[in-house]
Formats: structure tokens, C-alpha cells, sequence
């Protein structure tokens, strides 16, 4: 069966002027923090919270997601940037070989998540109209839309391909396989998009997709599995006393995103390319880091007690 078999060989971004592109994946990101916004702002209304302190969650929440995901890239996956090149940590260029704008390539859901959690400890600090928990009962409501338009904005990108398969739902990522110079280089074709295009669309450059492996576009199978949690969330939330004990749904929210996460795992390639990724010869390190965070969910979905009223 191959029906569902396909080419992906999208176009990534806008060229604005210059080397600058806005790029959909870029999108993604800013899409999941204003549809975020405006699912905690009915959340609020509904609850009668001030709206007030929603501009400083707001701000919070996309500092920490930012920092976390960036330096959990680094920690979990890149570490030898703090040696070779530790300005890139922080800044969208390389120094490496002299300044190249790069973005910033290497984003960590994991130190994502630390980082929201670091980050809405230190806003209860400051804002204690709620509990802690009762914030993050919330907030995975709206982060279940985000996890999976990051995970489509990967796709977008052809980045976190799956392994190489020859089952029905296999992809050839063609921007993945050929980089830009390498397929400028094969087709004679300056302009890269014109030249990616010619692989899959001119009967001359066939050779050159035909040799392309199907992959597991695993990326979709997450975004997938994250969009589906969202109603499974909301109905929680607004029809059963579940989505109202303080700590279930934080809980399932981590027992369901890391699990997928960790299954997920094994049809993925490495992280980090050219770098083995995988731990006691079966499990690689994002497989390693989601096993806690399993741990964690089940203990606030059957052992956490309330010890601050909402």
C-alpha cells in the first residue's frame, strides 16, 4: 500500500529583503502563544479572574518557554556550543566561522517545559491571586494546541525526520536529504526554491528523488497525538469535577504528552546529526528524559493532596 506515501518539498518561508525570510515555523511559534493567549483569557473570564494579570502570564510564560527550550537544546543535545561557540546560545548567529545570522537552530521540549515550570514558579511569587498548581491545571489546556503546531512548523521544516521505512506512511523529506547547495550544485538552478522544485517536478532531476528513502514523518505523529489531547482536555476542564482537582490534569498532561514523546522515540533519527543519540545501547536521550516526567504525572494525577485552596 502506498497511497499515503508522498513527497514533501515545501516552501519554509517568505523572503522579505535581503537574507531575511519569515519562516512558517517561526510562525508556529507565534501562532501557539496567541491561540495560548486567547484560550487562558476565556479560562479567566470564565472564572472571573481579572484579565490583568494575564499580560504578565503571558510574558512569563514565552521568556521561560524561550530560555528553557534553548538552553535544554544545549544541555540535552549540543552541549559542546558552550566550548566551541557560546554566544550562539544565546544570539541567532554563529561565531564559529566568522558571524553568520543563523536563528536559533535547536529547540529542547523538555527544557521547555523546565523553563515553564521555573518560570511560573518565580510569577506566583509575584502574583498570588491562585495557587501554583491551579495555574498549571490551566495551562495545559492551551499547550497541547502549541505542542502540536511546533511539531507541524518540524514538518514544515523537514526536522525530527523518523527512520527510514517502508511502510505505508512514509515520506521523502527532499529538503532534508539535499541542503541547498548541494541541490543549486545538482541542478545548475540558482534560486533554491526553483531548484528544490525541479527535483520533484521535472522528469530530468527523477534520478535524484528516486534516491531519496521513505521516513516515518514522525513529526506528524505527534502534532497528531498533541491536537488530539486538546478536546480531551477541554471537556475535562468544563464537564467533569476531574478537570477541577487540583493537580489532575497537570498531571495527565505530562503522563500523556511524554508518552507519546517516548513511543515516538523510536522511529526517530538522532537528534543532533552526525551524533549517536542513544543511551544503554535501547533508549536515546529523549526517551531517558521523558521517563521522569511520566513519573511526575502519575504522582499528581494519584498521589498529589491539595495543600493550598485555589
Amino acid at each position: 500500500m502506498t497511497v499515503l506515501k508522498f513527497d514533501w518539498n515545501p516552501l519554509t518561508g517568505i523572503d522579505i529583503t535581503g537574507n531575511f525570510k519569515l519562516h512558517f515555523y517561526s510562525l508556529m511559534w507565534l501562532s501557539a502563544f496567541v491561540i495560548g493567549l486567547y484560550l487562558m483569557k476565556r479560562i479567566y473570564k470564565k472564572e472571573n479572574i481579572k484579565l490583568e494579570y494575564l499580560d504578565s502570564l503571558f510574558i512569563y510564560t514565552v521568556l521561560a518557554t524561550m530560555i528553557g527550550a534553548r538552553i535544554g537544546h544545549v544541555l540535552f543535545y549540543q552541549s559542546e556550543l558552550i566550548s566551541e561557540d557560546f554566544f550562539s546560545i544565546f544570539l541567532p548567529f554563529s561565531f564559529k566561522d566568522g558571524i553568520e545570522f543563523t536563528g536559533f537552530q535547536g529547540l529542547a521540549s523538555h527544557g521547555a517545559t523546565l523553563g515553564i515550570i521555573i518560570g511560573m514558579y518565580l510569577y506566583r511569587k509575584k502574583y498570588t491571586y491562585k495557587s501554583l498548581m491551579w495555574i498549571f491545571d490551566r495551562m495545559v489546556i492551551p499547550v497541547t494546541v502549541g505542542a502540536g503546531l511546533i511539531r507541524f512548523g518540524n514538518f514544515i521544516n523537514s526536522e525530527i525526520v523518523g527512520k527510514i521505512t517502508d511502510s505505508a506512511f512514509g515520506v521523502r523529506f527532499v529538503q532534508n536529504y539535499y541542503n541547498r547547495y548541494e541541490i543549486i550544485k545538482l541542478t545548475g538552478i540558482q534560486k533554491t526554491q526553483e531548484a528544490y522544485n525541479a527535483v520533484t517536478e521535472t522528469s530530468q532531476f527523477k534520478p535524484l528523488l528516486e534516491a531519496i528513502p521513505h521516513r516515518h514523518p514522525a513529526q506528524l505523529y505527534e502534532a497528531i497525538c498533541y491536537f488530539l489531547m486538546f478536546p480531551l482536555f477541554y471537556y475535562l476542564y468544563n464537564k467533569t469535577k476531574k478537570g477541577h482537582q487540583e493537580g489532575f490534569m497537570f498531571g495527565l498532561f505530562f503522563v500523556l504528552l511524554w508518552t507519546v514523546r517516548f513511543f515516538v522515540e523510536f522511529i526517530k533519527e538522532a537528534q543532533v546529526e552526525g551524533r549517536e543519540d542513544w543511551v544503554f545501547n535501547s533508549l536515546n536521550t529523549g526517551q531517558i528524559l521523558s521517563i521522569p516526567f511520566i513519573i511526575v504525572g502519575l504522582y499528581f494525577m494519584f498521589g498529589y493532596k491539595n495543600s493550598t485552596k485555589a
